[in-house]
């Protein structure tokens, strides 16, 4: 008998054929995920399962699924998966680390610059008919070239951040929960605390996973610490910002700018508050979306899936089993 395989979203055309000569798959054909109870009725006798951040993966799927081999993660992170419910039954997890480290830093510094120079207002303002002439003071942003970085998590897409910062003769300053003494003698960052960074940096760009300790790690009490002209970007994990701390500060003009791929909730209600002030920009976790960074996690996470079919080692596990 070929394995059962459940996939919560079609994947790329490559990686899909590669999985269809494999095994026996099902693809969840809606764009939304499917939901919970659905979820639950798929993974009973599957033999593996294809997922995505958006899926609940907790201990009663995973107890309940007594064929599942391996779980196989179509991104980096993997909170939405209990991990220890998988150790427990001896289950591989695999994720897919490196493949969009770069694709994501070229989108953290596209919402840098964006959010600096105020282009979703520019935008706005040619196309509804406002440019009249050129002003000396029309839509004033702020300088990008040898402003102050400050970075907060410095794993592959933070140094991927601070490389590029690098050309733009940025000054950068980072904060982790551990030193990188390479990556400052190779760029000249300089590690600080989470205080004196949020206090130096005119931006300010979110590096980290999403876990008990980074969990409303940008809140109030930050945003009184930042810069007046501030400007945050987000490409981690919606829930690292206190979503609603961010509203006030920015419609105070506490701080100047946000820049968000991700939100919380994920994805945001398109009648949220965030969407109606001019001093924010939202764009649809798009962080990873080009066609070979894309292509290139789906391959990886098949291929994590067809090792923990056949027993073997995956190639990129956050949990190994047996």
């Amino acid at each position: 008998m070929p394995f059962t395989v459940f996939v919560t979203r079609h994947l790329t055309p490559e990686a899909e054929e590669k999985l269809n000569a494999f095994c026996d798959v099902e693809y969840w054909s809606e764009e939304t995920p499917p939901p919970y109870e659905v979820l639950m009725e798929k993974t009973r006798t599957i033999d593996g399962l294809v997922c995505l951040l958006t899926d609940p993966i907790d201990k009663q799927l995973i107890d309940q699924a007594k064929s599942l081999k391996v779980i196989s993660q179509v991104a980096v992170g993997v909170d939405n998966i209990d991990l220890d419910a998988a150790t427990a039954r001896n289950i591989p997890v695999g994720h897919t680390p490196d493949l969009l480290t770069d694709a994501t830093a070229d989108l953290a510094f596209a919402l840098i610059l964006a959010a600096a120079r105020r282009l979703g207002e520019a935008i706005d303002y040619a196309r509804e008919g406002h440019w009249q002439t050129w002003g000396l003071t029309t839509l004033l942003g702020e300088d990008v070239h040898s402003a102050t970085l400050g970075i907060i998590g410095m794993g592959r897409i933070g140094k991927a951040v601070a490389k590029r910062a690098r050309g733009f003769n940025m000054d950068i300053f980072y904060f982790s929960r551990s030193r990188v003494p390479k990556v400052e003698s190779e760029l000249g960052v300089t590690h600080v605390s989470l205080p004196e960074l949020l206090e130096k940096s005119d931006i300010i760009s979110l590096h980290v996973p999403l876990n008990e300790e980074t969990e409303g790690l940008i809140g109030a009490p930050q945003f009184e610490m930042m810069k007046q002209h501030a400007i945050l970007v987000n490409t981690a994990r919606g829930a690292v910002i206190d979503t609603d701390a961010l509203v006030a500060a920015l419609k105070s003009g506490q701080i100047g700018y946000a820049a968000l791929d991700v939100t919380d909730p994920e994805p945001l209600p398109h009648t949220h508050e965030l969407y109606r002030l001019p001093n924010a920009i939202i764009v649809p976790h798009i962080g990873s979306a080009t066609r070979a960074a894309r292509n290139n996690i789906a391959l990886l996470a098949v291929d994590n899936l067809i090792a923990g079919l056949k027993g073997m080692p995956l190639p990129k596990a956050v949990v190994r089993g047996k």
